[in-house]
């Protein structure tokens, strides 16, 4: 995997001067994380039901969800700095959302078989119990594909820095 700071990429930076967040703090700020996008989802969800239908006010109260998400887990969770592969981690954000979408889609559609004039509150926590199980899915796909097995790298390459700064990518 490329170095997160080089001459070809310097808008890409890790956190540097300390090491990067072990497992028990990534988990606790995807936590939180998940908790405020859960609510922003829920809310739109809840907010848009009576003007969109169910189906799509899921579809678009997730899809702003998830992409707020992936920016806020990149930057806390994950401590990845810069532009550079924030299109690609977005990508990969919506395909996780494509699996959330599915899970909350397919309560929807079985609430609405078993509950056809289930409120939006039922509705809203079908959806809820549907985002749960696709949490843990979530969190282990963005931490495989954000949490930059390359920090070795960078730590060596800021090492080198400091002791050569001549070396020092040009902004």
């Amino acid at each position: 995997m490329a170095p997160t700071t080089s001459p070809e990429a310097p808008d890409r930076e890790p956190a540097q001067g300390r090491p990067a967040a072990g497992l028990a703090t990534q988990l606790g700020r995807f936590a939180t994380i998940g908790v405020a996008s859960t609510v922003l989802h829920l809310g739109m969800f809840a907010a848009l039901t009576g003007a969109l239908g169910a189906l799509s006010a899921n579809l678009v109260a997730l899809l702003v969800a998830t992409v707020l998400n992936t920016a806020a887990n990149r930057a806390w969770t994950f401590e990845v700095r810069g532009r550079q592969d924030a299109l690609r981690h977005q990508l990969q954000g919506l395909a996780v959302f494509a699996v959330t979408w599915g899970l909350t889609s397919l309560a929807l559609l079985g609430l609405q078989t078993a509950a056809p004039g289930a409120s939006a509150g039922v509705q809203t926590s079908v959806v809820a119990v549907a985002n749960v199980v696709s949490t843990l899915v979530r969190f282990v796909a963005l931490r495989r594909w954000m949490a930059a097995p390359d920090r070795e790298t960078s730590d060596v390459e800021a090492s080198t820095v400091e002791r050569h700064p001549e070396l020092e990518p040009l902004d």
